[in-house]
C-alpha cells in the first residue's frame, strides 16, 4: 500500500502553513494535524507512521510541542526496514536529546543496528550516536563503536571516529579504549578517514595526558611526514581548493602538531621544517591559503622556542596586515598582540603598518590596533608614536577619541623621557580632545607642573597661547586657569623663557579676561568656574592694580542659584575688601605638591598590586598584561562577583571587597609633618599630624565566596608581613594605616615540640619547604619557617611572596630574608609565617601561595595550594 495515496501528505501540510496569513490561522492548521497525528498514534497506525513523524519533525522546527510523537520514534528504528530506521533516527535526533529518559529505551536498538549487517544501518546508528549520545549510552555502546573504527568500509570508519569523540567528551575515562585504534587511523590515505581520526587524536589529547604522550613519542613523525606529503601532492580534482589541496586537512593536521608541540622541545624540533615549509610555499591570495597560514602562525608561537620560525610567523601576520580584507587584519592584529610579549622585537618592525591600522575606517580595527600600539610602546621609541598618535588625535572621529585620548595620555605619563616633553604632549592632548581626558590624568599634569618650578613661566604661556586659540575644551581650561592664578605674574613679567618659545606680551587685564571668559562660558561646569574664582582670588593680590575690577567680576556671583558659587563669591569679595592685611598671606603660591602623596592617593583609589615582602608594588613590564582584578582578589581566585573598586579615597581594600573594617587602635607621639601631606591624612580630610601606629594587625577582609569552591570560598585573609620601622613618620605611617603593618621586629619565641618538614611547593625552577614548631601551651599556633630554594641556572631578582587563608584560620607573615635568589641552590631566602587555627582538631591547615619574581627582567608568576600539612597542626 502507499503510504502517500490518502490523508494529508507532508508536502501538503507545508503548502497549507505557508498559505496562512496569521499566526492565529498557522496554529489552527497546525492543532488540526496534531489532532490527525495522535489519532493515527493512538490507533497503532504502521502504514503513515513514517510520514507522521516527518509532519511532526516540520512541526517541531516551527516551535510547537511534539513530545507526543517521541516514542514513535523509538517504534520506527525498531523496524526492520531502511527507510523507516531513516526516518525514526532523523527523528530521534531532532525530536529528543541527551536529557530525555525516553533515551535509555533506545540503547539495544541502537547496539543492535551498530551489528547490524547493512553498513548503512550502521552508518545511521552511528550519526545518531554521534549526535544525543548521553555518558550512560556512551558507557554501554562504546565497544561497539571501538569496534568499528577498524570497519572495511572508510564511511563507516569515518562515522565511528566522529561517535567517538562525542563518547570521549562525555566520558573521558574511556579515552584510554580509543588510544590504540586512533593510531591506526592516522596512517589512513582516505582523507575523510583520516581528517576524523586527526580530530579525535587532538580531543584524545586534550581529555588524556596518556594519549598526550603516547601520540608525541609515537605518532610525532608521522603527521609530519603526511602533512609533507599534503603540502608537496600533486593536483588532485576531489581536494583541491583554490589551487590548495585538502585546506581543511591541512589546518586540522596544524592543530594537532600544535598541541603536541606545546610544551614538548623534542616534538617541536620535528616539526620545525615542516611549519617553516607550510608558511613559505602557501600562496596567500585565497582564504584557503590565508586559512592555512593563520593557523601555521598559531602552531610556530605555541610550540617550544625558535626563533626563526617565530620571526617568519610574525612576518606573515605583517602581510596579513596590508590585506583588504577587514576580518584577516584583525586576526593579524590579535595574533600580534600574543606574539609581543614572545618576540617583541619582531613585531616593531611593522610598526609603521599597525599605526597605519589605527586610522582605518573599521572601528574593532583601530581599537585593537591602538592596544598593540600601546603594547609596542617603549622608552626608545615613544616620541616618535606618540607623535603620530597625537597628529591621528586632530582628525580622529568623535566616538574613537575617547579611548585614544586614553591610550596616549598613558603613553605619555608611563614613558615621559623629560618633564618639559611631558608638559608640551599633555597640553597638545588637552588642546585637541580635552573633554575626553579624565580627571586623574590633568590632575597628575598639575602635579608635574608644580614640581617643574623652571618650566613655571613656560607652561604658563603655553597654556595661555593654547586657552586663547580653542577655549571648548573643559580640561584645558582648569589646567590653564590653575596656572594662570599660581603663576599670572611669571606670564605678565615674561619671566622663565626658554630658547624655543617665541616671545609674547602680556598685560595683567590680558590675564584676568582671559579667566573672565573662563567663568562665563556657558559649556563652563561648577568645577571650572570654581576654580576661575580662586584663581581671580589670587590674581587680585598678584595684580593689585586689577583688584577693583577683579571684585566687580566676583560679585556677579552673589546672586548664583549655585551654592557653592555664591559662597565663595561672597567670601572672596569679603577677602578683597575687608581682609586685605591678610589676602597676600591667603592666596600665596601653593607649595610644590608632592609626586609620591598623589601617586599613593591614585593607588588607593585604583590598585595595580599588593606586595607582600616590601613597600613597593611589583612592576610590570610593557607588554605584559595586567590582572582586571586587584592580585587580592586574583590570588584568592574569587569570580567575578566581587564588587568592583571604588574610586573614592579610603581603605582600598575596603573598597574593592565592599566590606567595613572594624577600626583599628592607634597610639603614638605627634610627629612633625614633612612639606608633603600624608597621603592617608589627605585622603581622610585629617588636618592634624599623623599618629603613629604601635600595633596594628591585619583584620580578616573578605567573608564572600562560591558554593562550588568549598576551601577557596572561605579564604579572606591575605597576610602582610610587618615592617622594620623607619625613620621617615610619612612613610611608615602610610604603611601602617594602609596595611596594618607592625613597625617593631618580632619578638622570639620558645619553639615547642618539633614536626616533620614538608614540600610545599615544586616546580621546574623552585621549592619551598615548609618546618614546622609550636609554643608550649598554645596548640593552635602554628610557627612556620620557608626556604626559598632555586633549582634553576638562572638568578632570581625581586622575589616576592604572597599567600592566603581559610577563614578559620589567621595568618602573619614577617619580612623575608631578602629578594634575590641565587642561581642553582647556591642560596636561599627564608621567611617566617604564624598560623593560628581556631578550628584546631577539626579542620586541618590549607594555604593558597603566589610567588613572582623577575628572570632576567621578565616577570614569572607561579601559583600552586597546599594540602600536605602534618595531620595534627
Amino acid at each position: 500500500m502507499n503510504p502517500f495515496s490518502s490523508g494529508t501528505r507532508l508536502r501538503d501540510m507545508i503548502r497549507a502553513i505557508r498559505a496562512c496569513k496569521t499566526a492565529a490561522e498557522e496554529r489552527a492548521v497546525v492543532r488540526k494535524e496534531c489532532a490527525a497525528i495522535r489519532a493515527a498514534i493512538n490507533e497503532n497506525d504502521q502504514d503513515y507512521r513514517h510520514r507522521n513523524l516527518a509532519k511532526l519533525m516540520f512541526i517541531h522546527m516551527l516551535g510547537y510541542p511534539t513530545h507526543f510523537g517521541q516514542m514513535e520514534c523509538l517504534k520506527l528504528i525498531a523496524s526492520p526496514g531502511f527507510p523507516e530506521k531513516r526516518i525514526g533516527y532523523l527523528g530521534l535526533m531532532l525530536l529528543l536529546d541527551e536529557r530525555q529518559e525516553v533515551l535509555m529505551l533506545v540503547t539495544n536498538s541502537v547496539k543492535q543496528d551498530l551489528n547490524h549487517t547493512n553498513q548503512y544501518i550502521v552508518g545511521l546508528a552511528l550519526c545518531a550516536l554521534g549526535n544525543i549520545c548521553s555518558a550512560e549510552m556512551a558507557r554501554d555502546l562504546a565497544p561497539e563503536v571501538e569496534r568499528l573504527l577498524q570497519f572495511r568500509d572508510p564511511n563507516i570508519r569515518k562515522k565511528a571516529a566522529l561517535c567517538s569523540i562525542r563518547i570521549i567528551k562525555k566520558v573521558p575515562d574511556l579515552a584510554e579504549n580509543f588510544i590504540n585504534p586512533v593510531a591506526a587511523l592516522l596512517k589512513e590515505k582516505h582523507h575523510g578517514v583520516l581528517i576524523t581520526g586527526v580530530q579525535l587524536c587532538t580531543d584524545l589529547c586534550k581529555v588524556s595526558p596518556e594519549a598526550l604522550e603516547y601520540f608525541r613519542k609515537k605518532c610525532t613523525d608521522g603527521l609530519v611526514r603526511t602533512l609533507r606529503d599534503l603540502v608537496n601532492s600533486p593536483y588532485a580534482p576531489e581536494y583541491d581548493i583554490a589551487g590548495i589541496t585538502d585546506p581543511f586537512l591541512h589546518i586540522r593536521l596544524l592543530k594537532l602538531l600544535r598541541v603536541l608541540g606545546q610544551g614538548d622541545a623534542d616534538a617541536s624540533d620535528s616539526m620545525n621544517d615542516i611549519l617553516a615549509q607550510v608558511a613559505t610555499k602557501t600562496e596567500s591570495n585565497k582564504n584557503a591559503g590565508n586559512a592555512i597560514l593563520y593557523e601555521c602562525v598559531e602552531t610556530i608561537m605555541s610550540i617550544e622556542d625558535n626563533g626563526g620560525l617565530r620571526v617568519l610567523a610574525i612576518n606573515i601576520l605583517g602581510r596579513f596586515l596590508s590585506n583588504r580584507d577587514n576580518n584577516i587584519r584583525y586576526v593579524a592584529l590579535n595574533m600580534l598582540m600574543r606574539a609581543i610579549t614572545v618576540d617583541a622585537q619582531a613585531v616593531q618592525r611593522h610598526r609603521a603598518t599597525i599605526l597605519e591600522c589605527v586610522k582605518d575606517s573599521d572601528a574593532s580595527i583601530r581599537k585593537r590596533a591602538l592596544e598593540l600600539v600601546y603594547l609596542l610602546v617603549n622608552e626608545s621609541n615613544v616620541k616618535p608614536l606618540t607623535k603620530e598618535l597625537v597628529d591621528y588625535l586632530e582628525v580622529s572621529d568623535q566616538d574613537f577619541k575617547g579611548d585614544l585620548t586614553a591610550k596616549v595620555c598613558s603613553i605619555i605619563e608611563k614613558f615621559s623621557p623629560e618633564k618639559s616633553w611631558y608638559i608640551d604632549q599633555m597640553l597638545k592632548v588637552l588642546t585637541e580632545a580635552g573633554n575626553f581626558v579624565k580627571d586623574e590624568v590633568w590632575h597628575a599634569l598639575v602635579v608635574v607642573i608644580s614640581n617643574a618650578s623652571d618650566l613655571h613661566g613656560y607652561t604658563v604661556r603655553a597654556l595661555f597661547r593654547a586657552l586663547q586659540t580653542t577655549a571648548e575644551q573643559e580640561s584645558l581650561v582648569r589646567v590653564a586657569v590653575w596656572c594662570i592664578g599660581e603663576y599670572g605674574d611669571l606670564l605678565v613679567n615674561n619671566a622663565g623663557r626658554l630658547n624655543v618659545e617665541d616671545p609674547i606680551t602680556v598685560t595683567e587685564s590680558d590675564a584676568v579676561d582671559i579667566v573672565e571668559s573662563a567663568i562665563k562660558r556657558h559649556a563652563s561646569d561648577l568645577t571650572t568656574k570654581s576654580m576661575a574664582l580662586i584663581a581671580l582670588l589670587k590674581l587680585s593680590s598678584r595684580f593689585p592694580s586689577c583688584s577693583g575690577r577683579i571684585k566687580d567680576i566676583v560679585v556677579q556671583h552673589k546672586g548664583s542659584l549655585v551654592l557653592e558659587l555664591q559662597q565663595r563669591s561672597l567670601e572672596f569679595n569679603s577677602i578683597i575688601e575687608k581682609h586685605q592685611n591678610i589676602r597676600s598671606a591667603l592666596v600665596e603660591r601653593m607649595p610644590v605638591l608632592d609626586e609620591a602623596t598623589f601617586g599613593g592617593r591614585r593607588a588607593s583609589s585604583l590598585p595595580n598590586t599588593v606586595s607582600t615582602s616590601s613597600g613597593t608594588a611589583v612592576k610590570l613590564p610593557n607588554g605584559v598584561a595586567k590582572p582586571s582584578a586587584a592580585p587580592l582578589v586574583d590570588l584568592l581566585d574569587l569570580s567575578d562577583d566581587v564588587p568592583a573598586p571604588s574610586s573614592s579615597g579610603g581603605d582600598f581594600l575596603q573598597d574593592l571587597l565592599g566590606v567595613n573594617l572594624p577600626p583599628a587602635t592607634q597610639s603614638g607621639t605627634n610627629q612633625t609633618p614633612k612639606a608633603g601631606t600624608d597621603v592617608l591624612l589627605d585622603l581622610l580630610s585629617i588636618g592634624s599630624t599623623p599618629a603613629q601606629d604601635n600595633n596594628l594587625s591585619t583584620p580578616d577582609i573578605l567573608s564572600s565566596g562560591q558554593d562550588n569552591k568549598p576551601i577557596i570560598a572561605s579564604l579572606d585573609v591575605l597576610a602582610a608581613p610587618s615592617l622594620t620601622h623607619t625613620t621617615s613618620s610619612t612613610a611608615s605611617n602610610m604603611m601602617d594605616l594602609l596595611d596594618g603593618l607592625d613597625p617593631a621586629p618580632p619578638k622570639p619565641v620558645e619553639n615547642g615540640p618539633a614536626y616533620p618538614s614538608i614540600v610545599a611547593f615544586e616546580s621546574s625552577s623552585l621549592r619551598l619547604t615548609f618546618n614546622f614548631s609550636k609554643q608550649p601551651g598554645n596548640p593552635q599556633t602554628t610557627m612556620i619557617s620557608g626556604t626559598f630554594t632555586n633549582l634553576s641556572s638562572n638568578l632570581f631578582t625581586d622575589f616576592v611572596f604572597q599567600a592566603a587563608v581559610p577563614k578559620f584560620l589567621q595568618l602573619h607573615l614577617d619580612p623575608a630574608s631578602g629578594n634575590s635568589l641565587p642561581a642553582s641552590g647556591n642560596g636561599t631566602i627564608t621567611q617566617s609565617l604564624k598560623v593560628t587555627n581556631s578550628q584546631h582538631g577539626k579542620k586541618p591547615l590549607v594555604m593558597r601561595l603566589r610567588i613572582a619574581y623577575k628572570v632576567d627582567g621578565k616577570d614569572v608568576l607561579e601559583e600552586g595550594q597546599i594540602n600536605n600539612f602534618p595531620r595534627d597542626l
